[in-house]
């Protein structure tokens, strides 16, 4: 029984993990119209939304999670029209975060 305890409790604390990464940008970019600025970000997904913290600035972009066919090798931003993040593919994962597509609307936030 405590060995059905301990394994369970590993689990959930795997499983709390798989929605948290880290994100760097290296360049000023977009999401949902709001401005980021290059740095460091937490990011975590939860209920279709990414949570990105840098700091004490906090900002929520509604976000779908794709399985990539690859395993990516490293963390990857993809841009389109110059610096409006489209997708964040995370290293290490077949984790894909998609922002701006399907019934996703593309309405600006403020970045708290």
């Amino acid at each position: 029984m405590k060995k059905t305890i301990i394994l369970f409790t590993l689990a959930l604390g795997v499983a709390c993990a798989a929605n948290k990464y880290t994100v760097t940008l290296f360049q000023p970019s977009v999401i949902n119209g709001t401005q980021l600025k290059p740095g460091d970000y937490k990011v975590a997904v939860e209920d279709g939304k990414a949570i990105f913290k840098n700091g004490k600035t906090t900002f929520e972009a509604p976000v779908k999670v794709e399985d990539a066919a690859e395993k990516n090798s490293s963390n990857t931003i993809r841009y389109a029209e110059g610096s409006k993040i489209q997708e964040i593919l995370i290293g290490g994962t077949h984790t894909k975060l998609v922002f701006g597509a399907g019934d996703m609307t593309d309405t600006p936030s403020v970045a708290k």
